[in-house]
């Protein structure tokens, strides 16, 4: 089958293994799969990973044990834990000591014709949400992750720092739970995207760096950013940390200790409520779409994703 592999280098295999399903695992032909930030930190030495990349996707189940699912267009969680332990059993396969993530972790990830993932890990595409829409609810999962770890009330001010995919799709979700909430990045185009949707945006260079924000998102994916994210919190605010860095540098924490700042690390969510936010249209995903590449026009995709002016770049799977 063709996937897109990472091994010390980016490259289209057109002849790579097809994936052999485990028990309970159930096999997909892919469909549409989405470019996130984190593939393109892999590429640059984060988790250490080797292998397919790629987590967002959307399918059609081929083979399952739960007939039920065979011909179902899904959407599949990321995480796969050992069944066995104190966070699986909460449901929280993300914390699992011994878990597998797709394409980041010890498991071959979606960028290719065909995945596997365990049956539990499915889920069902309503018929009103396109595959276009489906693949971004991965990124939409992590961003309502936020009001599952924290409660956020309606009369504090958020800011999401970042208009980039993760940051947009954050502003858009907090939003439409009708929290007050402030896009900050460097490109009106993009800040535009989420403006048009009812968030209020400020460019960067015109926000003044006051620790006036009850609750800061940090989805810049950058070290300057965090600092600038910590200079915005107020004392005893909350600091959310959505982006996954490969880059080290030396941080002045004293001010998390001086104002009493929690810092917050957010990571994956459920896809149901990501899911159900779509299939509501609460919001509308589809004006993100920066570009549709082919899967044998992969590597084109990825240098498209690193252009400044892109958002979200999806793969189609002939």
């Amino acid at each position: 089958m063709k996937a897109v592999v990472f091994d010390n280098g980016l490259k289209l295999d057109n002849d790579y293994p097809m994936p052999q399903p485990k028990d309970g695992e159930a096999l997909i032909k892919v469909n549409t799969i989405g470019i996130c930030n984190t593939d393109y930190e892999i590429t640059k030495g984060y988790m250490g990973y080797k292998g397919i990349l790629g987590h967002e996707f959307t399918g059609v189940v081929e083979k399952a044990s739960d007939k039920s699912l065979i011909g179902k267009r899904v959407v599949g969680e990321i995480n796969c834990g050992c069944g066995n332990c104190e966070w699986c059993a909460q449901g929280l396969e993300r914390h699992c000591f011994n878990r597998s993530t797709l394409g980041i972790w010890k498991r071959e990830g979606c960028f290719a014709e065909y995945v596997a993932l365990p049956e539990k890990n499915l889920l069902v595409i309503p018929d009103n949400v396109t595959d276009n829409e489906a693949v971004f609810v991965e990124p939409l999962a992590a961003a309502l992750e936020i009001l599952e770890q924290i409660h956020i009330p309606p009369y504090k001010k958020v800011i999401v720092l970042g208009d980039g995919k993760l940051g947009i799709i954050t502003a858009l979700a907090l939003n439409a739970c009708d929290l007050d909430v402030t896009l900050v990045g460097k490109h009106e185009e993009k800040l535009s995207l989420a403006k048009a949707q009812g968030v209020k945006t400020k460019l960067l260079n015109d926000l003044k760096i006051e620790k006036k924000y009850d609750f800061v998102v940090e989805a810049t994916g950058s070290i300057t950013g965090f600092e600038t994210s910590l200079a915005l919190t107020k004392p005893r605010g909350v600091l959310v940390l959505k982006s996954t860095i490969a880059a080290s540098k030396e941080i002045n924490l004293a001010p998390v200790v001086i104002d009493e700042i929690t810092i917050l690390g957010s990571r994956c969510g459920q896809f149901a409520p990501a899911m159900r936010m779509l299939e509501s249209k609460r919001i509308d995903v589809n004006p993100l779409i920066s570009d549709i590449f082919p899967i044998d026009k992969s590597i084109e995709a990825f240098e498209r994703n690193k252009e400044k002016s892109s958002v979200k770049v999806l793969v189609k799977v002939d």
